[in-house]
């Protein structure tokens, strides 16, 4: 009897774990976001189906959804550990347009995970807001006069861990937010590479307690930052790298004109889809990071100089891709 109990204990931990892992991740994604963003994409393909067939044809559409999760449930393990979930889900959505001399380039993508131990409390892994649009206009192939909006923020607050008494960032704070010109090399339609001599950045940080300590670059008390200087954004995606493996990469490099132009803004991403089947896949992806400004803070709460920034994240799960 107590064997079977043992057993149906185990059996009840592991369901458990697994209930849980689902329902904390379905309640912690913002999902009204989401479904905003969902709601404007389905509207923009209804007005498109609705369009004359001309007008449709020149836009290309594609996007991929996925829901990650892993788990590890311990009970009575004689060699220790710490039972865990993680979830994320992870979205993508690219709309280009290509007419005669003009190009429209248009990015969005939204990521959003957690993580829990059972010693620790449910911490945020993964969370990005980014949106592009690049419009570009031919003056002699592959060479483009091009002009470029881009933005960056995150959807929930940020602590430095294990300290969870002061958070470090939220939305909006910070946010990024670019305007360049300049000229964009396209060979193909898999790269890009646009320079632009003349490029605004310009950082939000809109919370009162994060302005107040001058986090992010911004000046203690002021909640906006704008920054003049040279932009370099390259982009290269592979839809078949190898077979079921889809690779992307985005380099952005900002140098400010103003004020230490050696000193360049580095934003690095890397990102690996591999299909498993129909319905599975695995994402891999890193990001690294360097910004003068954004000096690193230490659980304590000190301050030092700015440091390079990483972050790897790798998910299995179910995936959706049109």
């Amino acid at each position: 009897m107590k064997q079977v109990w043992a057993q149906n204990k185990i059996r009840y931990d592991i369901m458990n774990s697994i209930y849980s892992s689902v329902f904390f991740l379905l309640g912690q994604i913002r999902m009204k976001l989401f479904f905003m963003v969902t709601l404007l994409y389905a509207s923009s393909f209804l007005l498109m189906g609705q369009a004359p067939a001309d007008t449709v044809k020149y836009w290309k559409v594609s996007g991929k959804s996925s829901l990650n999760f892993s788990q590890v449930s311990l009970t009575n393990w004689s060699e220790g550990g710490d039972g865990s979930v993680a979830g994320a889900f992870l979205f993508g959505i690219t709309a280009n347009k290509l007419k005669g001399r003009n190009s429209w380039d248009n990015n969005f993508a939204f990521e959003y995970g957690m993580t829990k131990n059972n010693s620790e409390s449910l911490r945020k892994s993964v969370d990005q807001i980014y949106l592009s649009s690049k419009y570009g206009y031919e003056i002699g192939k592959p060479w483009y006069l091009s002009a470029l909006f881009d933005f960056k923020t995150q959807s929930g607050k940020g602590f430095n861990y294990p300290n969870t008494d002061i958070y470090i960032s939220r939305f909006f704070a910070p946010a990024y937010m670019n305007f360049a010109l300049g000229f964009d090399f396209k060979p193909n339609a898999d790269f890009s590479l646009m320079v632009s001599p003349v490029s605004t950045k310009f950082t939000f940080v809109l919370d009162d307690f994060l302005a107040s300590t001058g986090s992010f670059g911004v000046d203690p008390g002021n909640r906006f930052r704008a920054e003049l200087g040279a932009y370099l954004k390259m982009t290269y995606i592979k839809k078949t790298l190898v077979k079921n493996v889809d690779f992307q990469t985005r380099l952005d490099l900002f140098s400010n004109y103003l004020k230490s132009p050696q000193n360049i803004d580095v934003n690095w991403d890397v990102k690996f889809d591999m299909k498993i089947n129909e319905w599975l896949s695995a994402n891999l992806g890193t990001t690294l990071k360097y910004d003068d400004d954004v000096k690193f803070k230490d659980s304590a709460g000190l301050e030092h100089g700015a440091r390079i920034q990483f972050k790897q994240f790798l998910g299995v799960g179910l995936s959706v891709q049109f």
